[in-house]
């Protein structure tokens, strides 16, 4: 099973997991995939700080990454 942790960038967590992307972008992290996103303000930006910027349930996004079967640590 792949870890996620949640205090790591979402530059990171895709970096190392490339379809975590997608998953974000249908949880509500549409942004996300428009060019120079991943790269600017994914290097500084969390899963929990874009949830709550986004307005999205951080259940939800954990919710999803669960269901393509990624271990979500806190």
């Amino acid at each position: 099973m792949k870890t996620i942790y949640l205090n790591r960038t979402v530059y990171e967590i895709c970096t190392e997991f490339p379809e975590v992307l997608d998953i974000l972008k249908h949880a509500g992290f549409s942004e996300i995939v428009k060019p120079g996103m991943l790269n600017t303000a994914g290097r500084f930006m969390t899963i929990p700080k874009g949830s709550v910027l986004r307005k999205v349930n951080i259940n939800d996004i954990i919710q999803a990454l669960k269901d393509n079967v990624f271990e979500v640590i806190e």
